[in-house]
């Protein structure tokens, strides 16, 4: 493929966010350039849900339906790499990548995920994404009336509780040696009969990444055929701050109503910017920032 010098929009992070935000400015004829390096953060999850049309789908087939379709409009390219570095110019931005290629555009645009944070938990990590859950809305459903864990403490434990309450009974918190809960969040465990386990968790049995059981610092071990673990997290991606963009107290990319950062000329959309991570909130960010990069290179034209 032969590339331009300059685009009117770079986007990093050719995923879900990236693809649909490329779409929205490739249907008003702006130059595109996805950037994309091949590791979104679902990669390990064999089915994709709570997003209409495509429930029950795989994450790749989607997105390389998704990526066909984006790349049928004539503005749109794809690039296949990291990007490394980042730099603002006087005519607006500059992209290299891990093997010193160098592009340069009015506008960016970054769809570019975030990385989960495991806990060394031996099997943990094989059974991401296929057992081991981070949302009921994207993944209970299927786990409905199984024996369930959730690996968490605090006011997360207690939020991924009440919901995973609406999917089945059979639920017990492992703290993993976490923090310990309020006398009031303890009697609302127990109202819902929903035990806790505080010692450290040292281990997941599992077959081919399902869950079979727990297994403690003690040597005791909990069956279970899912888990809902609430995990840390990082960007996948440092440039945005590297140009100055703030964060969220969160961690997130901090963006307004319309995905724009707080540095003119930058957007962001997907998992970066919010605790929502699902494909139809990174579909709906992304197309949202498309069109207000479309505008802002509209608006500058009269």
């Amino acid at each position: 493929m032969t590339y331009k010098e300059k685009y009117d929009v770079i986007i990093v992070g050719g995923s879900y966010a990236g693809l649909s935000a490329a779409m929205a400015l490739g249907r008003l004829l702006k130059s595109v350039l996805l950037l994309d390096s091949g590791l979104p953060c679902n990669r390990q999850t064999p089915y994709s849900h709570n997003f209409i049309t495509q429930d029950g789908q795989t994450p790749a087939a989607i997105s390389t339906k998704a990526k066909e379709q984006v790349l049928a409009y004539k503005t749109v390219s794809f690039y296949q790499g990291l990007a490394l570095s980042g730099r603002q110019t006087p005519e607006g931005f500059e992209i290299t990548t891990a093997t010193q290629d160098v592009f340069s555009s009015k506008k960016l645009i970054f769809a570019t995920g975030i990385k989960d944070k495991l806990p060394a938990i031996i099997g943990l990590s094989t059974c991401w994404g296929i057992s081991v859950i981070h949302c009921p809305y994207c993944h209970g459903y299927e786990f409905q009336n199984k024996r369930t864990a959730i690996l968490a403490h605090s006011d997360k434990a207690l939020h991924l509780a009440s919901l995973v309450k609406n999917l089945t009974p059979n639920i017990t918190i492992a703290t993993h040696g976490g923090t310990a809960f309020t006398q009031e969040q303890r009697i609302k465990l127990e109202q819902n009969n929903i035990a806790i386990i505080e010692e450290k968790v040292i281990g997941v049995e599992h077959d081919n990444g399902y869950v079979q059981s727990i297994v403690f610092q003690d040597h005791s071990k909990l069956a279970v055929e899912a888990v809902y673990a609430a995990v840390p997290f990082e960007q996948h991606c440092g440039i945005p701050f590297d140009l100055g963009c703030e964060q969220t107290e969160s961690g997130h990319i901090k963006v307004d109503a319309f995905q724009k950062t707080t540095i003119e000329g930058v957007y962001a959309c997907g998992d970066n910017t919010t605790l929502f991570r699902s494909i139809a909130a990174a579909v709906a960010s992304g197309s949202m920032a498309g069109a207000m990069v479309v505008k802002e290179l509209t608006d500058a034209l009269f």
